[in-house]
């Protein structure tokens, strides 16, 4: 049986153990991409919720991820005839894009180095960040979240959604119906990074905004009991 989980960071597992985003910032690791390092991800709420689970973990989330790209590759993954017993997905912030330029899929966000990156896609980088509209954008993600939702009902695939940074704006709350498929997308405290605060959980360091395996494994429990109370997976 099957986890699929998908997010940015977070759910990747970002500095839990190392301070390595990516695999491919570790030397030994390059040919592995930006896929999350594997130290990290073997103390991330998404192996640790499988461990709890008894499933086996299947992780594309990626650092710096949009959430173009987590329903892009969600889909791509679910178009392979792949029918998992549970997809977890951690939505990103809202002011992050996905481009494809020249075949390549880049994704956008405030304060990105662009490391490697030509002179081309530099320039429209800065444009970018001159136009960015992130309630606009929340506005919208808002709307294609909830119909990613839908066609996951449709298919009659099991999921469970949260936000891990920023809740969606109060003013959708009577509009919507999640159907137990979303952990308070409207309330703050509800977001991954501030039920773990709350909890008691710190960043790795003051100036991460990442945490450490044991708010890892807080998460998966947190996750286990809702699963279990109100996805009802077998």
């Amino acid at each position: 049986m099957i986890l699929y989980v998908n997010g940015d960071s977070h759910s990747a597992g970002a500095e839990a153990i190392n301070s390595h985003a990516f695999a491919e910032d570790d030397y030994s690791l390059q040919s592995h991409g930006r896929k999350p390092h594997p130290d990290n991800l073997a103390v991330s709420y998404g192996q640790r919720l499988a461990d709890n689970l008894g499933y086996d973990l299947i992780c594309e989330a990626e650092s710096g991820s949009s959430n173009e790209r987590i329903i892009r590759t969600t889909r791509e993954y679910l178009s392979k005839d792949n029918i998992p017993e549970l997809i977890v997905i951690g939505w990103s912030t809202w002011e992050r894009e996905e481009f494809l330029i020249d075949g390549v899929y880049y994704q956008f966000s405030g304060g990105i180095r662009g490391i490697g990156w030509s002179d081309t896609i530099k320039e429209l980088y800065k444009n970018w960040v001159v136009d960015a509209q992130p309630y606009k954008r929340a506005d919208f993600w808002h709307e294609q979240i909830y119909k990613f939702h839908l066609e996951l009902l449709d298919k009659n695939i099991n999921h469970l959604f949260f936000n891990t940074h920023t809740a969606f704006n109060h003013d959708f709350i009577k509009s919507i119906d999640w159907q137990h498929n979303y952990i308070g997308p409207y309330q703050d405290d509800y977001t991954y990074s501030n039920w773990l605060k709350n909890q008691g959980c710190t960043t790795v360091n003051p100036n991460s905004y990442h945490f450490g395996p044991d708010a890892h494994q807080a998460w998966a429990n947190h996750l286990t009991k809702i699963i279990k109370e109100s996805i009802m997976v077998k």
